[in-house]
């Protein structure tokens, strides 16, 4: 396919220099493009912190645009109702309540939902915006606003929509059939993706559900996430236990600090460990989030204190623990996809994650890693111990991984079949 340049609007919560998975997924897909020729321009929120969607004291990228990688970037203040750290939770669980009531139309989810988050100067500047594109995308299903903005623009300009919902189907019996995924397949949300002229997914998982809502299968492309080895690799382990102190078997944690990340449930895994007799080091890297501060407080003094709670490092902070590592945990029930699983891999470190829909299509249990009940600490403690009395097993279990990361998850795979859904979707000119 011969290829011709094209003006791409991305919409996505938060963007550079804003952490996260789908911060990093869609930067790369960005400038990937933008260095391709495409012009790019992100418009997103001025949320540094994840909290800042509820809680107003928390910080915010004070610059309202900027250039990043030839992307630019366009910045809008995120606002908040008044006791929003109440009423935005509040707004969230009663649109779960109302989906579930079909009588009730589509369209009063979408008014509602346009409070989490409140951005309405993003809104007020797509309705004003001479600016022309040929394509239009939206990342991140459970920040809908956003999504609901960027078709509506789409749609008034004629120009292409393409979704990126990366849902979160759960661990119940089958997708979106436990509690906490329904937020993330609410009916307001699958409208939009099915409203979408492309979808653009994680997993087989993730595909065969909209497939299941209505979607035509020929306009979903299952691209997953992918790695830069020239970016992760690099990592100096000896460096990082010397800082440390760390001496024993390391098991590493790389997530924003959750319940629904299943920090809560390594950390008791680890406890049993240590009971037993067993020495184990814990690591944990990534944003504190409010309650599991909470859960850290209750813990015994002594405990607490052995678990290396760092927090937002650097890159190379990063690296050098992964190299460190026997082994990644992230036993999450809130993953399409899990770029850290990739990372790990790349160091031909062994994973364990939640057996959860979309997680069980990236780790292959028992080849590259091992995958547990969400929740379950006997079987999450069971199976630390496993890949720390089994080396060789763990070992095979990483370079598995490694190779399977070379023939499968590179960014340059999958930013090329994006780039190729976008040219298809926007004719030359």
């Amino acid at each position: 396919m011969e290829l011709h340049p094209m003006r791409v609007l991305h919409l996505i919560q938060r963007y550079w220099p804003a952490p996260g998975g789908a911060e990093l997924y869609l930067s790369h897909i960005s400038e990937h493009l933008a260095r391709e020729g495409h012009q790019v321009t992100v418009a997103t929120t001025d949320a540094l912190d994840f909290e800042l969607f509820w809680e107003p004291q928390r910080r915010r990228v004070p610059e309202p645009s900027a250039t990043h990688e030839q992307v630019q970037i366009r910045r809008f203040p995120v606002r908040h109702l008044p006791l929003s750290p109440l009423a935005y939770p509040a707004i969230r669980r009663l649109l779960w309540l109302m989906s579930r009531v079909h009588p009730l139309p589509v369209s009063l989810l979408h008014r509602l939902a346009r409070f989490t988050p409140w951005v309405p100067a993003l809104w007020q500047w797509l309705e004003q915006t001479e600016q022309p594109f040929d394509l239009v995308a939206g990342m991140t299903i459970c920040f809908e606003p956003l999504l609901e903005a960027g078709l509506r623009f789409a749609r008034r300009r004629g120009v292409p929509y393409v979704s990126y919902p990366l849902t979160h189907l759960g661990a119940g019996p089958a997708p979106a059939q436990d509690a906490l995924s329904r937020f993330y397949t609410m009916r307001h949300q699958v409208d939009l993706v099915r409203s979408s002229d492309a979808a653009v997914v994680q997993t087989p998982a993730e595909r065969a559900f909209y497939v299941s809502q209505g979607m035509d299968e020929a306009s979903i492309v299952v691209a997953g996430a992918g790695i830069n080895p020239k970016v992760v690799l690099g990592g100096d382990g000896a460096r990082f236990r010397e800082k440390h102190q760390i001496k024993g078997s390391l098991v590493l944690s790389l997530s924003s600090m959750s319940y629904d990340k299943g920090t809560v449930h390594t950390i008791e895994a680890v406890r049993r460990l240590w009971q037993a007799g067993r020495q184990v080091e814990l690591v944990l890297i990534g944003a504190l989030l409010e309650p599991f501060k909470h859960y850290l407080e209750r813990l015994p003094a002594a405990e607490r204190q052995r678990i290396r709670v760092l927090g937002s490092v650097s890159e190379q902070e990063k690296r050098d623990a992964l190299a460190a590592a026997q082994m990644l945990v992230m036993p999450s029930r809130t993953e399409s996809f899990g770029i850290v699983y990739l990372e790990a891999w790349l160091y031909q470190k062994p994973v364990i994650g939640a057996r959860t829909w979309g997680v069980t299509d990236v780790i292959h249990e028992g080849h590259d890693g091992l995958l547990v009940p969400f929740g379950d600490v006997s079987a999450l403690s069971a199976a630390i111990a496993h890949l720390s009395d089994c080396p060789d097993e763990a070992a095979a279990m990483g370079t598995r991984g490694q190779e399977k990361v070379y023939r499968e998850h590179l960014w340059s795979h999958k930013v090329s079949r994006i780039e190729r859904l976008y040219q298809h979707l926007v004719p030359a000119s």
